[in-house]
């Protein structure tokens, strides 16, 4: 199972099995993990999954999927280049070690 690490604005990390199929944003509500609020549920309706993708991963994602670069207008922390929507990274086997940062404040 792939590991996925989260990290928060203050550094604290977590690191997490997440299943493949499954979101960034649903393995981190799962395990609990601070930082990410998913108020839509995963509907790409909110953009309160927001997230930093760490440059080192990158190369383990998908291009983004129409309407998520859109909604990243939407967040109410500053986007960055590697700003993504953890609803709309579903993890594969590649993920394993990803490693994403949450925004200071989601909403």
């Amino acid at each position: 199972m792939p590991k996925i690490t989260y990290v928060s604005v203050t550094g604290a990390e977590r690191t997490v099995d997440v299943p493949v199929g499954t979101s960034v944003m649903r393995g981190a509500v799962i395990n609990d993990v601070d930082g990410i609020v998913a108020q839509c549920g995963g509907n790409m309706q909110c953009a309160t999954c927001h997230v930093y993708v760490d440059e080192t991963s990158l190369d383990r994602l998908a291009d983004r999927l129409p309407g998520e670069d859109e909604m990243l207008d939407f967040t109410v922390c500053a986007r960055r280049p590697t700003s993504r929507l953890s609803c709309r990274l579903e993890v594969t086997e590649a993920m394993d070690g990803l490693i994403v940062h949450t925004p200071e404040y989601q909403n």
